[in-house]
């Protein structure tokens, strides 16, 4: 991984503390320090109004957060992007961002940030820090290196020093990464003005949400930015409803290739809130004054909430009832809490995946299903039983199978080298194993 020169310490830019109307455990790992601001001084927090605007930037993220004469740029879609969000900031006549956010280093979300580093002044750059080889992020952070911007990897419980008044709080990653999964290694902000907050999971799943819960934090929200741009990886049962979002956020290309946003969580996501989409709305944009919200797109009229009555259905769409309908907790599960078996590897160039068993026995793979995003191709494992310790490479093309090589028979490329994840489903059509390239 490149390493950037010029890391800055953390000092005067995050900061921990128990906020008064919703206790937050502080990490245990890190002392309490509030930051004293020198900024915006001149009016009180309440006579501002923040604004979050979730740019349309097909399938990839970009959020522009503005308070006051305060900017915070979240993500910047891919590289083809770059000109477009520099023109909707251009247009918003912001010439300097106080932060600008890379959630995570696929290029759907960090494509665009050269362009957005070279026509911006930037005074601090957040990153997860989780390593990862692209040139796409090493462009990145020879761009960010050249031009000396303060370069900043917060954990779990940091704060976000972006303006008076509005707390942002840092829910993920935590103290330690997790392993071969860049999506739960997301950057995942907690956004709060007064009365009102604003959940932003850029591409965290399942695990990562049950990490935040599992930690004590209070992911309750208004808003959510769904993570993975609606993955059935990502929104699980027991954390839509630990969020019980008034209002949904997905960051969408229209006919994108890995079918997002998937049927099972735009279901489950229209049964407890309204769900806005950029392909479908356009930018979506939702202003408040820490009391009641607006929001608006570019294809509907604004509507204001206020920030209690959205709970009881205000924001319910038609389809959905005001009481959220239970299902069974955990439907999507990892590979690290239920099963042995995972997906260890996945070339996109090569066409092949690699399906490995930690475990300490065999398992029957027979039955067992590999997809690619969006289930458009399937391969179903035949009568084969994976020993322990051992892996199985599965090729796309024709050949002749082994006891560590399987052949998936096609006569045309599977994967995606634009970006594609593999997933791994047991007989039953349980998801157990995900990864993503």
């Amino acid at each position: 991984m490149y390493r950037l020169k010029n890391e800055h310490s953390r000092k005067g830019i995050y900061r921990k503390h128990t906020y008064a109307e919703r206790p937050i455990p502080a990490s245990p790992t890190k002392e309490t320090t509030p930051v004293a601001t020198s900024q915006n001084n001149e009016l009180p927090a309440a006579s501002r109004n923040l604004t979050v605007n979730f740019l349309d930037v097909g399938q990839g993220d970009s959020i522009l957060v503005k308070y006051d004469n305060k900017a915070m740029l979240i993500d910047a879609g891919e590289k083809d992007k770059g000109e477009v969000v520099s023109a909707y900031l251009k247009n918003q006549e912001i010439s300097t961002l106080d932060y600008v956010v890379a959630t995570h280093p696929h290029s759907d979300h960090i494509g665009g940030m050269v362009d957005i580093l070279n026509s911006f002044k930037v005074e601090h750059f957040i990153d997860s820090g989780y390593p990862y080889t692209s040139k796409t992020y090493e462009d990145m952070l020879t761009t960010i290196d050249k031009k000396n911007i303060p370069f900043e990897t917060p954990k779990r419980g940091d704060k976000i020093n972006f303006a008076p008044g509005i707390d942002v709080q840092v829910l993920n990653p935590g103290s330690t990464y997790f392993t071969d999964d860049v999506n739960q290694n997301s950057v995942v902000l907690k956004v709060t003005d007064g009365k009102v907050t604003f959940l932003l999971m850029g591409d965290a799943g399942v695990e990562a949400e049950n990490e935040i819960m599992k930690a004590g934090y209070n992911v309750n929200a208004d808003i959510i930015k769904i993570g993975h741009h609606g993955s059935r990886t990502s929104s699980s049962t027991s954390f839509i409803n630990a969020v019980s979002p008034a209002v949904s956020v997905i960051e969408v290309g229209a006919g994108n290739d890995y079918g997002h946003p998937h049927k099972e969580t735009l279901d489950r996501l229209q049964k407890v809130s309204k769900v806005y989409r950029t392909d479908l709305d356009g930018t979506i944009t939702i202003t408040t004054d820490g009391s009641k919200y607006t929001v608006t797109t570019q294809k509907t009229e604004p509507r204001e909430v206020n920030s209690m009555s959205s709970r009881s259905g205000a924001y319910s769409s038609t389809d959905s009832t005001a009481t959220q309908k239970s299902e069974p907790t955990g439907s999507i599960t990892s590979s690290s809490t239920e099963s042995t078996v995972y997906v260890s590897d996945l070339s996109l160039k090569d066409e092949w995946v690699k399906v490995t068993n930690k475990g300490s026995s065999p398992v029957s793979l027979t039955g067992w299903k590999i997809g690619d995003d969006g289930s458009k191709h399937t391969y179903t494992f035949p009568s084969y039983t994976l020993n322990s310790g051992s892996t199985v490479t599965v090729y796309t093309g024709k050949g002749t199978s082994t006891a560590t090589e399987v052949y998936w028979g096609s006569d045309s490329p599977i994967w995606n080298n634009d970006g594609d994840t593999a997933y791994l489903f047991e007989n039953s059509g349980k998801l157990v194993s995900t990864l993503e390239r």
